[in-house]
């Protein structure tokens, strides 16, 4: 069975793949957005994580009729009152630049103490289904804002998060595994995995 996720980011299709193999789910072809035909993929203008991942998994199954998975997800942090949020990729400006997002932030938060930098990377992943069927899930993974990158693992907003429950490493330093046994979107996509068994 095809299942499209609704993103070019082969390691989110990566993660996905290693929660279905943990969950025992087998015949899932996994396909992104350069597998399919080209459409014209949707402004992302929702207000909320929910309003986004459902703009892109409603386009993508229209535009193809597989079913079809997206997670819209970022930083939350308390300080800013839960910004960067739906912004977090275009945080400085540009999209996807994540250099630039990491030294924006570093820079707004740069005199903030310790006790007020709690924040949270935020998940949802939503699943629309030819039928009309429509399932929504969210994850949440809490830590602190680190004061400088550490580590080279994962993308994103990686190297600024030290998660609570990983022993004192940020999630740049933490294996593939342990990553998604803690992490935001692998707790929202390991919510839809009893959904995606039943038509597997």
């Amino acid at each position: 069975m095809d299942l499209l996720l609704a993103s070019n980011n082969k390691k989110k299709a990566a993660e996905l793949q290693r929660v279905l193999d943990r969950a025992g789910i087998s015949g899932v072809n996994i396909l992104l957005l350069s597998d399919v035909d080209p459409y014209d993929e949707p402004v992302e203008d929702g207000r909320t994580f929910e309003d986004n991942a459902f703009i892109k998994a409603r386009a993508g199954m229209k535009a193809t009729g597989l079913p079809t998975l997206a997670d819209d997800s970022g930083l939350a942090v308390d300080e800013l009152a839960g910004m960067p949020g739906v912004l977090s990729a275009r945080w400085s400006g540009g999209h996807g630049d994540d250099e630039a997002n990491n030294d924006l932030l570093l820079g707004q938060m740069a005199h903030v103490p310790d006790e007020r930098r709690g924040c949270a990377f935020v998940s949802v992943c939503a699943l629309v289904l030819p039928s009309g069927e429509e399932h929504i899930a969210r994850g949440e993974w809490r830590g602190m804002l680190l004061r400088e990158r550490r580590g080279e693992g994962g993308f994103g907003y990686d190297p600024l998060f030290l998660p609570d429950d990983a022993e004192g490493r940020s999630s740049a330093e933490l294996s593939p595994e342990e990553k998604d046994a803690r992490s935001h979107r692998g707790k929202a996509l390991a919510q839809l995995v009893p959904v995606i068994s039943q038509f597997a």
